[in-house]
């Protein structure tokens, strides 16, 4: 230890402080668990007070594992509790940010990485130790989480309000154009628009060959068929000149090569195309982030999937964090000399660039 003096109330505060940080990852598990389960649903519906054995039946669960999530529950400030009838109650100011009726503002889903994360956390301690990173393939569930994610933060507004970002897109879709989705995941934003714009015509690339079924399968439950899936790496996204409009939604920081992808970006678009990125909202420098009210999950998902998948690949390793200075720069150097940054009411995690020549 230092001998620099110690301040004891400092000392005590900062030992509290990590105790706190104890007792919130472990709640973060237990309602990740709640969500996956379903159990806060089931408590929102019921609308009262319930015992262990009255969720567990309800939730068509197993009792003893169900009154003790219920108990961790309730020491984390979530539920209440009357001993007397040993009831649990969840009262509906928190299940305005527990449940899935609850979108966009269910927090539970956002819960899901903790878990997700920990279970590469030998492999991330293997690349402290000697570099590299941890492939995609290492993460089974990301993209069903992030699909989750994207569900409540994009496909709400897509049509409505993001989509008309950029000035007199929605005619152009409505009279139909080419429109490409690189890293499109499972396929629920593109889609989401082929549904809306029977006119226009959709492409989706990803490297994932389960989000490339479950987006092909979704179109085909729809009866989509101005929409097609490709298993395709996004550092060559094919004949120049292709593309009216060219999307990805939180996308471009997880590529291997991100300079490259969106020189291909810029390369597909027609002359008058356009560029819409979604991607996180923060700065390029770690100091200016100090307040970010999810700074600390969002540096930890890159350092735990976002920034190793990269390095994974021999890549940038840009990081979740990269930041709207450094994505401006990029996009820059990219070729597109217009680029109008939109953040919106209901989504302070993202900003959405439209881009333009």
């Amino acid at each position: 230890m230092s001998d620099q003096p110690i301040n004891e109330e400092k000392a005590e505060a900062f030992a509290n402080r990590l105790f706190d940080v104890l007792n919130s990852g472990s709640l973060a598990l237990m309602i990740s668990i709640g969500h996956r389960t379903g159990l806060f649903d089931v408590m929102a519906k019921l609308g009262k007070p319930v015992t262990s054995e009255e969720l567990a039946t309800a939730a068509g669960l197993n009792e003893r594992y169900v009154r003790e999530w219920a108990s961790a529950i309730l020491i984390g400030g979530v539920f209440t509790y009357d001993p007397t009838s040993k009831k649990f109650a969840l009262p509906a100011e928190h299940a305005a940010f527990l449940t899935r009726d609850s979108a966009p503002n269910n927090i539970a889903a956002f819960a899901q990485y903790i878990p997700l994360l920990g279970n590469v956390e030998e492999d991330i301690i293997e690349c402290f130790k000697n570099g590299g990173g941890v492939p995609y393939a290492k993460f089974p569930r990301f993209q069903a989480v992030m699909a989750e994610d994207s569900g409540q933060s994009v496909l709400p507004a897509l049509i409505d309000v993001i989509l008309p970002l950029a000035p007199g897109l929605t005619d152009r879709l409505n009279a139909g154009i080419d429109v490409l989705d690189v890293g499109c995941g499972e396929g629920r934003a593109l889609n989401l628009m082929a549904r809306s714009f029977p006119n226009s015509r959709f492409v989706g690339y990803d490297m994932s060959e389960q989000g490339i079924a479950v987006g092909t399968a979704e179109a085909a439950k729809h009866g989509s068929t101005n929409i097609r899936f490709e298993l395709r790496d996004a550092v060559d996204l094919g004949t120049a000149n292709s593309f009216d409009l060219v999307t990805t939604f939180d996308a471009v920081h997880d590529q291997v090569y991100p300079d490259k992808v969106l020189a291909q970006i810029d390369n597909v678009l027609r002359p008058d195309g356009v560029y819409l990125m979604q991607d996180i909202c923060s700065s390029s420098h770690v100091h200016e982030n100090v307040d970010h009210p999810l700074g600390t999950m969002l540096y930890t998902i890159s350092c735990m999937h976002c920034m190793t998948v990269s390095l994974s690949g021999g890549g940038a390793g840009l990081g979740t964090m990269w930041g709207d200075q450094l994505a401006q720069k990029m996009l820059k150097a990219a070729g597109f000399t217009n680029v109008v940054t939109h953040q919106l009411e209901h989504d302070f995690q993202n900003n959405y660039y439209v881009c333009t020549r």
